[in-house]
């Protein structure tokens, strides 16, 4: 990096300290997990907060066949989700996504490590092989860029990092606080809405003369107001599945838009990235979308995203989509925003849910599956009620989610310009009373790094030493 200050150097992370691949025990022995040591996985990297504590863990045994790291080691994710950082607050293992630098306390701050390590998520995105999952091996990840500051000025840019970062991740926290607080607001009006409380049903408005009051009709959990009925999917519309995109349906010549699992949400559409598909003779007719379908998600690897819905309003002229979104088209009677307002609320989801659930643990729907789907049904102009309250109710809703979708994205990049300036040499004044960095380098760099060599033993053996003999500093 060009422009650094006088008293720092750029260096390979090998330089600094070992470099450790995590390793996964064998599953098929119990004896291997337990509680005697966290296991981390990426999930549990946190670029906040230390990590201490983890759901899996290894037991005395696992920990013989595992990589074990001391507290203050920093954490890379360098299989899938490239450049997922994290910090050893305890010591701990990690499974073989995870790289890991132990750096020399001498040379490097662990703090100043951790969060050095997070700025390298575009390096290693360009130094990944090619290959379906990104990985940067760990021959790759040893040569990434180390800025080393001088050991006194690491200590004032954490500081001055921490301080900053206080007040940003308060800021995220209550933006989160409000997100969270969003989306109880709107699972309420959605269960209030298909529960028959959110307006006046209509026997009520006709036991009152059709005056529209405010006020709601009470009804039990389980049982439907009056005038309102139960129909499945099936008896309220034409279900329809979509087509496999397989190499013959390569676009060539009758190419037309092609409608993924990733465009449907819940309750919108992302139309952003579209792909195209070839269709054959007559395939248009029967695949095209239509104005008011209703678009159902097939499978999901998260159950709390199966089954999602959302309305096509016919945005992209002759669209067919995918085999693993399934349309309903509705028959007069059922108003699409009313089926999914109640096919996205609390009551829907768990209703879907528990129909796409298997034996064997998958959660997937087909056709046959969704038209079985039970939908309380109110009278149509009653419908047509509920759905202006939920419109009615949910726009402020919306517009407040956009904007804390927007703050939370400048909330990411202004952390991203406080680690910029950081290791730009930026953040904190230099004292020219420093140690320089290469001096630093230099006199240390003959020093061998205590503790056995990197991989761990392959056999067990009892009292077993620590990766590292001396804990890394500030951890």
């Amino acid at each position: 990096m060009s422009n650094l200050p006088a008293t720092w150097c750029e260096i390979t992370i090998d330089q600094l300290g070992r470099i450790t691949t995590g390793n996964t025990p064998s599953k098929s022995d119990p004896r291997n997990f337990g509680t005697a040591c966290p296991w981390v996985k990426p999930p549990d990297l946190n670029p906040q907060t230390p990590v201490t504590d983890t759901e899996e863990g290894l037991s005395e045994h696992g920990t013989a066949f595992a990589r074990v790291l001391p507290a203050g080691a920093v954490l890379v994710c360098c299989i899938g989700s490239l450049g997922k950082v994290g910090l050893a607050g305890v010591p701990l293992a990690t499974n073989q996504q995870i790289n890991s630098i132990a750096f020399d306390d001498r040379l490097v701050e662990a703090r100043y490590g951790f969060y050095y390590c997070q700025t390298l998520t575009n390096w290693l995105s360009k130094n990944a092989s090619a290959t379906t999952v990104s990985i940067v091996n760990k021959t790759t990840f040893s040569k990434a860029p180390f800025i080393l500051a001088p050991r006194e000025e690491q200590k004032r840019i954490v500081a001055e990092i921490e301080k900053q970062l206080t007040r940003l991740d308060a800021s995220v926290a209550a933006l989160k606080r409000v997100q969270a607080n969003l989306k109880r607001y709107r699972a309420s009006v959605l269960k209030a809405a298909c529960e028959g409380r959110l307006v006046p049903t209509e026997a009520e408005l006709a036991r009152r003369g059709n005056t529209r009051s405010s006020v709601v009709h009470k009804t039990s959990k389980d049982a439907l107001p009056e005038g309102w009925k139960w129909a499945t999917l099936s008896e309220l519309s034409d279900i329809q599945g979509g087509i496999q995109k397989q190499p013959s349906r390569r676009p060539v010549k009758n190419t037309y838009p092609f409608l993924r699992v990733a465009n449907v949400l819940r309750g919108r559409l992302d139309l952003h990235e579209m792909h195209s598909v070839e269709l054959f003779t007559g395939e248009l007719e029967k695949l095209r979308l239509q104005k008011d379908d209703l678009l159902i998600v097939e499978g999901n690897g998260s159950p709390s995203q199966i089954g999602r819905m959302a309305i096509w309003n016919g945005e992209i002229l002759n669209c067919a989509h995918q085999n693993h979104i399934i349309r309903a088209r509705l028959t007069p009677g059922a108003l699409p925003a009313y089926v999914q307002a109640y096919w996205n609320s609390p009551r829907g989801s768990s209703t879907v849910l528990e129909v796409a659930s298997s034996t064997s643990g998958l959660y997937t729907l087909s056709v046959s599956k969704v038209g079985r789907i039970p939908i309380p049904l109110p009278p149509v102009s009653e419908q047509a009620r509920i759905v202006e309250e939920i419109d009615r109710r949910l726009s402020s809703v919306e517009e407040i989610e956009r904007e804390t979708d927007s703050d939370l994205k400048k909330a990411e990049r202004l952390r991203q310009s406080i680690l910029k300036r950081a290791f730009e040499g930026k953040l904190v004044p230099q004292d020219p009373n420093d140690e320089p960095a290469a001096a630093l380098l230099e006199r240390i760099r003959g020093t061998a790094i205590p503790g056995p060599s990197p991989g761990g033993p392959k056999t067990r053996r009892s009292n077993r030493p620590p990766l590292i003999a001396k804990e890394t500093a500030n951890a």
